[in-house]
């Protein structure tokens, strides 16, 4: 009998390893609007849905890292859902006090961009499968706005 389950549990694992997931890119990253406190980085997640219908996502969280620090991080409860068999365009935004970037003039300083690294944790409410969170990062660098831009 304990064969029988054995060889059942290797069915099933399987199956679910060939089923299909979603798929995600982190396209974009950047700087969307400067005020005199803070700045609002903005990041595009596509997301390809390989099913003939929609996914809910559960919850998007997320965490940008700069110089081996944690600069923002956080979550986004229900943002919605993906369209079946389409690509879905996903917009994170975050916040970053000035005063943190001020803290890493050390790295801006010489070239006045900001290395990064965005994480990016995607969880679905997938069939069979249940909760499923899907990783994605990307590293580059950042151009800085100058003083005049923000004023």
């Amino acid at each position: 009998m304990a064969q029988l389950v054995d060889k059942a549990k290797e069915f099933v694992a399987d199956k679910i390893a060939d089923i299909k997931k979603p798929e995600a890119d982190l396209t974009d990253v950047s700087i969307k609007n400067v005020s005199r406190d803070s700045a609002m980085f903005h990041s595009i997640l596509e997301v390809r849905n390989p099913y003939s219908h929609s996914i809910p996502i559960c919850e998007i969280s997320y965490s940008l890292r700069s110089a081996g620090r944690e600069i923002a991080s956080g979550t986004m409860p229900d943002p919605g859902s993906l369209k079946g068999n389409d690509i879905t365009k996903l917009e994170v935004p975050l916040k970053v006090p000035y005063n943190i970037l001020m803290s890493l003039m050390k790295d801006i300083g010489r070239d006045w961009d900001l290395d990064y690294e965005m994480r990016i944790g995607l969880t679905f409410d997938l069939p069979i499968i249940g909760n499923f969170t899907l990783p994605v990062s990307k590293k580059g660098e950042l151009k800085l706005p100058t003083l005049s831009d923000v004023f």
